[in-house]
């Protein structure tokens, strides 16, 4: 399998710091992915006076750590579907 150019610890960084803006994702190419990460992100801040707000960042939340997890134990994967795992 094809390794990723993509650092490891940039990823695994961006996504504990910036995980709720899709940082990681932007940085691996996964645009869309990450572009509903910041909605979800957005409207969960937005509407958390109503409550349900709490819904939406509990999705992005645990998106990010999922991602979080993945990079550092090294199974997440660039936009060309290649392992990233040199740190």
């Amino acid at each position: 399998m094809a390794v990723s150019p993509k650092s490891r610890l940039a990823t695994t960084l961006f996504a504990f710091f910036l995980g709720g803006f899709g940082a990681h994702r932007f940085y691996l190419g996964k645009i869309w992915t990450a572009v509903i990460i910041l909605v979800l992100t957005i409207a969960g801040y937005s509407t958390i006076m109503l409550t349900f707000g709490y819904v939406f960042l509990a999705a992005a939340w645990i998106w990010v750590l999922i991602d979080f997890i993945m990079a550092v134990a090294g199974k997440m994967k660039d936009k060309q579907g290649k392992l990233i795992t040199k740190w």
